[in-house]
């Protein structure tokens, strides 16, 4: 029984609100307090509220799990411990797991992006998997259906309707070098951007995205040439391409070792996993005063201390996700799946055991509500 004070407080629909909109974001947050009385359950419930507590976390998107898509399998595994542990069932995907013809191409903001042959068109799908909202998308000309990537992301607070999007799309051409163009659920498809390749090489479509700060980052595999990062600038809608650091194997099939990150600071990084397994490289993109950017080694992580000593010198450690947000790196070995936080270098084994590409799902997610 609530004092009659906290009661009175508590009755205040406003005041409610403030003090709900205060809470982490982990899943079991607003259902625990929705349990107290009516008023907060009321003001939880409330779709107007559900937006600014989207809005007011929209920087500490916890990890929900991740999402596997590909060939005959779709799957949404969860990575948290209860009570905020996501069910796996929680949703219900728009895609059968018989249809071989799609490819999950990436997650972010608590939205999917898939690459679908359906009646013998290819398109794309974003699909927003709690409330079941499909859009389907037509992939506009100049693109390489077989050497694309893609991403999706969220308009910015105070820009339209929160549930507003945008989608990039990718690819190379052979005369223009990268190609570019972004869709905007409030006004379509947009007009092609293009930069020209200083060497030729093709979009890894096995690798999703990476936002880091306003700009996307994908990685080009070179073919006879060096491999190089394309950044996107979503907000000036413009292309360039950037050199890997010097060090890094440049091999055609090498790309698993190494992923784009965000670096300490928020600025644009990498991380590179040796082989065997033993130590994971931190780099990180720095501008000098003459505007003249390079990379840097930023920290090394002996992995194989940190993990297990089983790790050491006995297999390879692939990069199969990374989780952007909260700076989570996944690693298959032949040992498991491991998640590995770069910052604090807290460490979790998963119970799976097959390499798979997986999508990191970061999203403010109310069990219950």
């Amino acid at each position: 029984m609530l004092p009659s004070s906290a009661a009175a407080v508590l009755e205040d629909g406003d005041l409610a609100s403030e003090i709900l909109l205060r809470l982490p974001p982990q899943p079991s947050s607003l259902p625990r307090a929705s349990a107290v009385c009516k008023s907060l359950r009321s003001v939880a419930s409330d779709p107007g509220f559900s937006r600014r507590f989207r809005i007011h976390h929209r920087r500490s998107r916890p990890l929900l799990g991740f999402f596997m898509g590909a060939g005959n399998e779709l799957r949404f595994e969860p990575t948290l411990d209860p009570p905020n542990r996501v069910p796996q069932g929680r949703f219900q995907f728009p895609i059968d797991a018989s249809d071989r013809s799609f490819k999950l191409l990436g997650c972010r903001h608590g939205f999917l992006l898939m690459l679908r042959t359906f009646q013998g068109t290819v398109q794309l799908l974003v699909w927003d998997p709690f409330n079941g909202h499909e859009h389907r998308l037509a992939i506009p000309p100049g693109f390489d259906k077989k050497q694309i990537n893609g991403a999706v992301l969220r308009a910015a607070p105070g820009v339209g309707d929160i549930d507003h999007f945008q989608v990039v799309l990718v690819s190379t051409d052979v005369q223009q070098g990268v190609v570019a163009c972004v869709y905007s659920s409030e006004t379509a498809w947009g007009n092609l951007i293009a930069t020209p390749l200083p060497s030729w090489g093709k979009i890894d479509p096995s690798r999703p995205a990476v936002l880091v700060r306003d700009s996307l980052y994908m990685l080009l595999l070179g073919i006879g040439g060096p491999s190089r990062i394309v950044e996107f600038d979503v907000g000036k809608q413009s292309l360039a391409v950037i050199p890997l650091p010097a060090s890094f194997d440049y091999g055609y099939g090498r790309s698993c070792f190494y992923s784009v990150m965000r670096a300490d600071g928020g600025g644009l990084g990498m991380v590179f996993v040796s082989a065997p397994g033993g130590s994971a490289q931190l780099w990180k993109r720095i501008t000098n005063y003459d505007g003249v950017a390079s990379w840097v080694l930023a920290r090394t992580i002996e992995l194989d201390k940190l993990i297990s000593h089983s790790l050491k010198s006995q297999c390879c450690l692939h990069i199969t996700g990374l989780a952007e947000e909260n700076n989570v790196v996944f690693l298959w070995s032949g040992f498991g799946v491991f998640m590995v936080q770069l910052d604090s270098l807290q460490f979790k084994r998963l119970p799976l055991t097959t390499m798979h590409r997986w999508h990191p799902f970061e999203s403010v997610y109310a069990a219950g509500i």
